[in-house]
């Protein structure tokens, strides 16, 4: 019998240590004790008492909420923030605006949040505005950071546009805007769809920042699960876990399918082509 090699031993010790606390966290989920380490018979209940727990549900559907409105903007924001790094010649600030956009990369969460809540004071003292921190606050900071990473996400595909493609239009009567749409928007759309996915994810783990810029009114799943854990963990929590676990699961899974669905449609019609 044939030993495995190094690569492979140290491969499955990698995805051991990665995935086999998920596999007993998820096996705990259906632990009928309250206690989280004790095995006490198979139980569904504690998915029965999570669906029961309105704090948890709002706190759920507060983070989704923020975690859209965030990605959309941080694309929108982060795309501008890329053509100028990108497209613009040199001019005054360049190198400055460069590193103001890719700061937050870097910057620790708690000078971020700590920052935000201090300008948020100020200008509710200033301007009246906001009266009381909550989703828009918390929105506003996710925004901030998220735009960071859709920006490096964007810009690298920018450079590796072919701008022959866009000249060309243009040289065919085609104005800048309706260029962009066409032709510009089609060629980066999987690097704006990577950036929302990754703000989105970036927005609905975040814990550090929105503790500060929150209020009463508005309260994440990641604020809700560290409070809870803090007082003991709670089956309830094991449960909710491995709901988000199957999720992601399921949507790499069907990402995965129409991708490789996608491809041999494209092989088919290529081979087709050069039958024909």
């Amino acid at each position: 019998m044939r030993k495995p090699s190094f690569t492979t031993v140290m491969l499955i010790l990698g995805l051991l240590f990665l995935y086999l606390p998920m596999l007993v966290l998820v096996f705990y989920s259906f632990n009928s004790s309250r206690l989280v380490t004790v095995w006490a018979g198979f139980s569904g209940r504690w998915y029965i008492e999570l669906f029961r727990d309105q704090q948890i549900l709002n706190a759920v559907w507060t983070s989704l909420r923020i975690a859209f409105f965030s990605a959309s903007m941080a694309v929108c924001l982060g795309t501008l923030a890329a053509f100028v790094m990108v497209r613009f010649g040199r001019f005054r600030g360049k190198t400055a605006l460069s590193s103001m956009v890719t700061a937050p990369l870097v910057m620790p969460e708690v000078i971020t949040g700590l920052s935000l809540l201090l300008l948020f004071v100020h200008m509710a003292q200033l301007i009246g505005w906001p009266a009381d921190r909550g989703m828009a606050t918390i929105w506003i900071a996710h925004t901030t950071f998220c735009s960071a990473y859709v920006a490096v996400v964007v810009s690298s595909r920018l450079r590796e546009v072919d701008l022959s493609l866009e000249e060309a239009a243009m040289d065919l009567g085609a104005p800048p805007v309706k260029t962009f749409f066409q032709i510009t928007l089609p060629v980066i759309a999987p690097a704006l769809a990577a950036g929302w996915l990754l703000a989105f994810t970036l927005s609905l783990d975040d814990l550090v920042i929105a503790s500060f810029v929150s209020g009463p009114g508005a309260t994440t799943l990641p604020m809700v699960v560290f409070s809870s854990v803090r007082l003991g963990v709670s089956p309830k929590i094991n449960a909710l876990a491995t709901l988000i676990i199957l999720t992601v699961s399921l949507a790499t899974f069907l990402a995965w399918y129409f991708m490789r669905r996608s491809e041999a449609k494209r092989r088919i019609a290529m081979r087709m082509q050069q039958e024909g």
